[in-house]
């Protein structure tokens, strides 16, 4: 019998059901990944880039959290002036998020009047 209780416990079945320890690899997917090098542009580029569709189908939100995401994970690689840039285009990119939910705030209540 203690050799069926051995068989039960083996080290497969343990690393099987541990979890990955990255969640960041699944981040990136293809519908919704920027263009290569997008992030050495400059800050207009970037910011119209990440609000376009192409880029982000779900809109300018999703632009703003891989802006955010790579500013997080390269900041420590990250010159001044690079790093001046991106907090730049993530200042246009709120803007036009805020710009976009103004106009359908305001869509939304010509058509209730």
């Amino acid at each position: 019998m203690p050799r069926a209780a051995a068989k039960k416990r083996s080290s497969k079945s343990r690393t099987k059901s541990r979890k990955p320890r990255r969640w960041s690899a699944d981040v990136n997917t293809d519908s919704t990944h920027p263009p290569e090098g997008l992030f050495n542009k400059s800050a207009g580029v970037i910011a119209r880039s990440l609000a376009s569709k192409k880029v982000s189908p779900k809109g300018p939100g999703s632009g703003m959290r891989m802006l955010t995401l790579y500013i997080n994970r390269a900041g420590h690689n990250l010159s001044a002036t690079r790093k001046a840039e991106l907090n730049k285009a993530k200042k246009l990119l709120s803007e036009r998020i805020a710009e976009q939910k103004g106009k359908t705030t305001k869509s939304r209540h010509k058509r209730a009047a």
